[in-house]
């Protein structure tokens, strides 16, 4: 059996069997039928639950002459989102915003879920970073294809030239799947690296000394949660401009 957080342990305890029949059913054989879902699933599920606890609380709270604070926290995301979307993308990026603030609020939450006692930062695994990349990958991809339609997007991966085609449609290819591995490993090394830090300083000291690795690990968090969001927002608007 797997080492288990509390939080995954119970979910399989809850959950196991039909996770297992569902695999099954998928033709994936699970290396432990009885604790398919490994921590950084059960992370992700945490996390998944806490932010739906917490727009449902906004959303109860929402008033316009008396914000309260998580009102002003989430507008005050949105607008930095959405300003900064405009400066990248123009004035067509209204639409994107929604996303690209569940996109922060989902990558920042598993950032700083390893600062609790008893579980960990589920980007700390390479899976996590790889599916939220893969998102924005195919994300942006569909954006580009909605604004100016399949074949004129498709267009731009010849290149300015089409006789340069041959030679400019894999480098293109190349170039996307690489924003995918760069996106994967930029959050996960980072994240990975802040929790070995955090986990051997309160090894050696658990008092005092640790607390600076703490405050370091929620810079690194908010700061890799914003160069994700940044570069998606970059390859959004790559994809939807009209001229490449």
């Amino acid at each position: 059996m797997p080492e288990q957080l509390w939080f995954t342990s119970f979910l399989n305890h809850l959950l196991a069997g039909p996770v297992t029949a569902l695999l099954h059913a998928l033709h994936v054989q699970p290396e432990y039928p009885n604790a398919p879902i490994p921590n950084s699933v059960a992370m992700e599920v945490l996390v998944l639950a806490i932010l739906i606890v917490f727009f449902l609380a906004v959303r109860a709270r929402l008033s316009v002459t008396e914000p309260g604070a998580l009102q002003h926290i989430v507008e005050g995301a949105r607008n930095f989102i959405q300003g900064q979307s405009e400066e990248i993308i123009g004035h067509h990026s209204e639409g994107f915003t929604a996303f690209l603030m569940t996109l922060g609020f989902f990558i920042l939450m598993c950032n700083l879920l390893g600062l609790v006692p008893g579980f960990e930062s589920p980007t700390a695994t390479p899976y996590v970073p790889l599916g939220c990349a893969i998102v924005a990958f195919f994300y942006y991809h569909i954006q580009g294809i909605k604004r100016q339609g399949a074949l004129k997007y498709a267009r731009h991966f010849a290149g300015p030239m089409l006789i340069l085609a041959p030679l400019m449609i894999p480098i293109e290819i190349i170039s996307h799947l690489a924003r995918v591995l760069s996106l994967t490993i930029r959050l996960y090394a980072n994240m990975f690296a802040g929790d070995m830090v955090t986990l051997v300083f309160f090894s050696l000291v658990p008092i005092g000394i640790p607390v600076l690795f703490l405050g370091l690990h929620v810079g690194v968090s908010l700061l890799q949660t914003y160069i994700f969001v940044l570069l998606t927002t970059v390859y959004l608007a790559g994809a939807v401009a009209e001229e490449h």
